[in-house]
């Protein structure tokens, strides 16, 4: 089920009817990270440099390689800064353009079903800042793991792929019902959601194909939540 959603989700990437969506989405995530880390650049500049600068003032001539090796730290850190903070920027993206993927996916891949009800503009806001915070909470908890070998790696999947699993799902099932009914439903296939949200997870961690994650990850869910509540009906039969 989850595989056959995740494959389904990455025919459609490159559809001609995602074309659109696909364009808004990877232009808007590339400025957004654009904008990050110059934001990460010049916030090292403004405020480690000093401390790096006051904590050894007097270097001899024949010390100029610490600059340099300073110069790579610091590419390396803003780097990983960036990374961590993809998954936050995917997080605020999928908000603003998880409605047009769906009603392409429901339109292309389920044309006899019932449309899709879109959330309306302040939900989805509100809905995408929340998450943006509970992300940014979770892939702090990571960070502080991050110099535990192994257990960084593991980190990483599993708090984004419990966070994106939930929260794509849940904007995927209230295309449909309540957000209680979402809630519950991701509740009651808890160990399904997680999974599915592994994949976006493992999607996450490809560079350049990550920056499509909000395209994958939304598709992804419109395709499961379709799956579960066709298994959940038949079984009530």
């Amino acid at each position: 089920m989850i595989l056959d959603a995740a494959a389904l989700s990455a025919r459609n990437l490159f559809a001609p009817e995602t074309r659109s969506v696909f364009w808004k989405t990877l232009g808007l995530t590339v400025l957004v990270l654009i904008g990050l880390w110059f934001g990460l650049r010049e916030s090292f500049i403004a405020f480690v440099m000093p401390f790096i600068e006051g904590f050894v003032p007097d270097l001899p001539a024949w010390a100029g390689w610490l600059t340099f090796v300073f110069g790579i730290l610091a590419s390396i850190g803003l780097a990983l800064g960036l990374a961590l903070l993809l998954s936050p920027v995917t997080a605020i993206i999928a908000g603003l353009f998880l409605d047009d993927v769906a009603e392409v996916v429901e339109k292309r891949d389920y044309p006899n079903d019932p449309p899709g009800r879109a959330m309306p503009m302040g939900e989805a806001i509100v809905a995408s800042i929340k998450f943006f915070g509970v992300v940014i909470v979770g892939n702090m908890i990571a960070l502080m793991l991050l110099f535990i070998p192994g257990v960084n790696i593991l980190a990483f999947f599993l708090v984004n792929g419990y966070l994106l699993g939930r929260e794509f799902f849940e904007f995927a099932a209230m295309r449909f019902r309540s957000v209680e009914e979402a809630k519950l439903l991701r509740s009651r296939h808890s160990g399904t959601v997680f999974m599915a949200g592994l994949v976006i997870a493992a999607f996450l961690a490809v560079p350049i194909l990550n920056l499509l994650t909000p395209l994958f990850a939304a598709g992804l869910m419109v395709h499961l939540h379709k799956a579960l509540t066709a298994r959940d009906r038949a079984l009530q039969r």
